[in-house]
């Protein structure tokens, strides 16, 4: 059971986003197989994406999809070619986005399979999200084996504040992830509100902090495997369409004042001590705001399919090398298109979110965004 019981209001509100959810249910009941293919690339696009940035890493969601499409299409052995092709302050950022998007891989398809939950899955997920950083990977798969407090440095004055002073390594740690994992694979089929048990669930994870790096990262995976495990279908196969990532990362400030409010920045071996209801209505809000953008995914969607065969190459030039900023003539050269007819695939794409414009005049460029 839940170590806190959620007031009338929250329980209210759930009731409402559970609506919302059974509404876009039914209209994915209806969609091509192709808008379903898309709609959901589109959120593990976005969800490797912001969960990448929310830790400081700087690839957009254009670049995303172009290191995703490239993976695709050449498998593993095409790391070294991507990293070739992106600036060298980028490179830790693309294998972040390689290790998340193998994480996030295993946790869509795997979903079922990794119920109930170990430390050995779990491991295996930390390994696979770290596995493609020569910095890191020697901690990939195991347990911290130094002290990780998160420690907040103001650079004007040089103080330090621990923002989170978790368990110590060794028993401590080992002993705690026992016990919630144990806590979890009793709870999550039972209860009928999994966003409540995703929240105490990742929240405990991260109170803990077992690994050395990654331990964000790992945890906002784990919380929507939580959310495909809960006892509740329907939101089990709405969630694959949206990205909560994407609201957090937008609220990014509130979300680390969230955190540090269920606890004071320390691990309590009680996880009754833990003031969690304000975490879980954050948790809400950024579902509440997700399932709100499916409408504006679904209306790009439809923009895409109704791209002409310029803008389509147009679009291509972009898609080919997202880091670049291209001109007019730059896309006149690559496309071969006379200048009226790619002036004005540029308006059709700018106008439908895809490109943004960068400068004015002679110095105007465009670049993707996804």
């Amino acid at each position: 059971m839940l170590s806190f019981s959620p007031s009338p209001k929250l329980e209210k509100a759930l009731k409402a986003a559970q609506s919302a959810i059974g509404m876009i249910g039914a209209e994915l009941a209806v969609t091509t197989d192709q808008e379903g293919e898309w709609l959901q690339r589109w959120a593990v696009i976005s969800t490797i994406g912001a969960s990448t940035r929310i830790e400081n890493a700087v690839l957009t969601d254009g670049e995303i999809e172009w290191v995703d499409t490239t993976l695709s299409l050449l498998g593993p052995d095409a790391e070294r070619q991507i990293l070739d092709k992106i600036s060298k302050d980028r490179e830790r950022s693309v294998e972040e986005v390689i290790g998340c998007r193998e994480v996030l891989g295993l946790v869509y398809v795997q979903a079922t399979d990794l119920f109930p939950l170990t430390e050995t899955a779990i491991r295996g997920l930390h390994y696979s999200l770290l596995r493609f950083y020569p910095d890191a990977a020697f901690h990939a798969g195991g347990y911290k084996t130094g002290p990780n407090q998160v420690v907040s440095v103001n650079h004007e004055t040089g103080e330090r504040r621990v923002v989170l002073d978790p368990t110590p390594p060794g028993p401590q740690t080992e002993v705690a992830m026992r016990d919630l994992l144990a806590w979890y694979n009793a709870t999550i089929k039972e209860h009928p509100w999994p966003l409540l048990v995703a929240t105490e669930f990742v929240f405990r994870f991260l109170a803990i902090h077992p690994f050395q790096d990654g331990n964000g990262r790992l945890g906002r995976a784990l919380f929507l495997l939580a959310l495909l495990q809960g006892d509740d279908p329907a939101f089990a196969r709405v969630v694959r369409f949206i990205s909560i990532d994407r609201q957090i990362e937008r609220h990014r400030v509130l979300y680390y004042s969230a955190l540090h409010q269920a606890s004071g920045g320390q691990f309590r071996s009680d996880a009754g001590d833990y003031a969690l209801e304000p975490l879980a209505w954050f948790f809400l809000r950024m579902l509440e705001a997700a399932l709100a953008d499916f409408a504006v995914t679904r209306g790009r969607f439809r923009t895409v399919q109704r791209l002409s065969g310029a803008a389509v190459q147009v679009l291509a030039c972009f898609k080919s090398a997202p880091e670049r900023r291209l001109k007019l003539a730059d896309l006149m050269t690559e496309t071969g298109l006379v200048r009226r007819t790619v002036q004005n695939a540029l308006v059709t794409l700018t106008a439908g979110g895809m490109l943004q414009r960068l400068g004015a005049g002679p110095a105007t460029r465009y670049q993707l965004v996804f």
